[in-house]
């Protein structure tokens, strides 16, 4: 794992993106070549290198935004076939239309179509390497966990889902008199000091796992590792760069001191709000087509006395009430018991509001509040004034989500699905507290292009 722009990156991952990069430069550029092997090319060196370069990027920025270079996709919800085939569809609408749009850019139809052929066996032929190499665990980082209780448990399926998993723990180091929740297999013997551990298994990192830190933690022991070289960091630390969350069953009031990011600034401000006006109006001239259909679609089915827009109030940046502004998706008088949240086949939505939720259509008109100041378009959701009232109250550090601007997509969204529950608002929070803490543009251009994704296999809409 690298960090880039305090956001945690998948190095594995990071040099599979470089290598299908570079893969669909050369499948451009050997395509042409081989177009022209036995007459005289149309192009100019400096044409085909051009082309090469739009067509890699346009192929690339496809990939990810479909998910193939996420580290936390997980195995059940990977089709490697269908994401790879709909990027490709994608990628050579847009290749084709910004050939054909720019002459100065235009490649013959025989060129390009060789070279989708070699950029899809070139693509197959690096993933199968690549899932190869990434089973093997001497590539990963070792680690030693010390603590044997329920905390370090939780530690032995982490991320055992996922396509790579970044670490393997090579053993776990009980302390006196703590209760033991491990398999007796997976316990070092204690006839050794930690630090001669640690150099006989090769370890990276040590990570503390203890579920009573008034226990005390072998401090001497711990500070002998840490001189000799060993990486020491706690839960918190490692929860957030493998899982990308504030793990806020681990976390303690002096770590938000003394941690870094949290950082609020004038020019981050301005910056992230040149962002937000430049990115939605990018979005409005795209999607009014789409927005206007739907305002008819609603008007069919709801009748013409129907509101087609929904006004809600939501909890903002510092606290501050606003109204969010969505596509009506569900029945006139869908809340006349109360607000509550929505539910699985929950009856009140309407027809059309299930496709438009399902597609995220119902989303768009929070352009505007993201136009007014009242969102951005990368933050966490924003919820319910009578659902904030009760989480500020029993989950600790709930307030905190509200230092940023709301979003109308967000790290939460993308990494975790519809919450519908206060078990799932707990997990989302933790998400969101990831985002406050390490925010930057790369992490907001991240999120951006993996919403495609969501939008695209309808993940995580209800």
């Amino acid at each position: 794992m690298i960090r880039i722009f305090r956001h945690y990156i998948s190095s594995a991952f990071l040099w599979l993106l470089v290598f299908e990069a570079v893969m669909f430069y050369f499948a451009m550029y050997l395509g042409s070549q081989v177009r022209f092997l036995y007459q005289p090319s149309w192009y100019s060196e400096s044409d085909i290198v051009n082309a090469s370069l739009i067509f890699a990027a346009i192929f690339t920025l496809c990939n990810i935004s479909l998910g193939l270079y996420r580290r936390n996709l997980g195995i059940h919800e990977y089709d490697l076939l269908a994401r790879v085939s709909f990027s490709f569809g994608v990628g050579i609408f847009v290749v084709v239309s910004i050939y054909y749009l720019f002459p100065n850019f235009l490649i013959a139809r025989s060129v390009l179509s060789v070279s989708i052929v070699f950029a899809f066996l070139g693509m197959m032929l690096i993933r199968y390497f690549f899932y190869r190499y990434a089973k093997i665990d001497r590539i990963k980082k070792q680690v030693l966990v010390v603590g044997s209780g329920n905390k370090a448990k939780e530690l032995v399926e982490l991320n055992s889902g996922y396509l790579h998993k970044s670490f393997n723990i090579a053993g776990f180091a009980a302390l006196p008199g703590e209760l033991c929740c491990i398999d007796e297999a997976l316990l070092i013997k204690q006839d050794k000091s930690l630090n001669e551990v640690a150099q006989d298994l090769n370890i990276d990192e040590i990570v503390l796992a203890i579920d009573d830190r008034r226990r005390g933690m072998p401090l001497t022991t711990l500070l002998d590792c840490k001189m000799s070289g060993f990486d020491v960091i706690d839960l918190v630390t490692f929860y957030e760069r493998e899982q990308g969350l504030i793990s806020l069953t681990n976390v303690y009031p002096s770590w938000f001191l003394f941690s870094d990011g949290f950082a609020v600034s004038g020019l981050r401000s301005i910056g992230k709000r040149f962002f937000d006006i430049v990115v939605s109006l990018i979005l409005l001239a795209v999607a009014w087509p789409i927005m206007l259909i739907t305002s008819v679609a609603i008007l069919i089915e709801s009748g013409i006395k129907a509101p087609i827009f929904y006004r809600q109030v939501r909890v903002g940046e510092n606290n501050r009430n606003f109204e969010v502004i969505k596509f009506r998706s569900m029945v006139v008088d869908a809340e006349k018991n109360g607000a509550q949240f929505a539910q699985e086949k929950d009856n009140r939505i309407t027809k059309v509001g299930a496709f438009i939720r399902k597609c995220r259509i119902d989303e768009l008109p929070q352009i505007f509040n993201v136009l007014t100041g009242n969102m951005s378009f990368v933050g966490p959701r924003p919820e319910r004034p009578e659902f904030v009232e009760g989480f500020v109250e029993r989950i600790d550090y709930y307030a905190e989500r509200h230092r940023v601007k709301p979003g109308i997509t967000g790290w939460a969204q993308i990494s975790y699905q519809y919450g519908a529950s206060e078990g799932d608002t707990i997990r989302k929070l933790e998400y969101d507290l990831y985002y406050v803490k390490n925010y930057s543009l790369f992490l907001d251009i991240s999120i951006i292009l993996h919403t495609i994704e969501i939008v695209v296999w309808g993940k995580g809409a209800r």
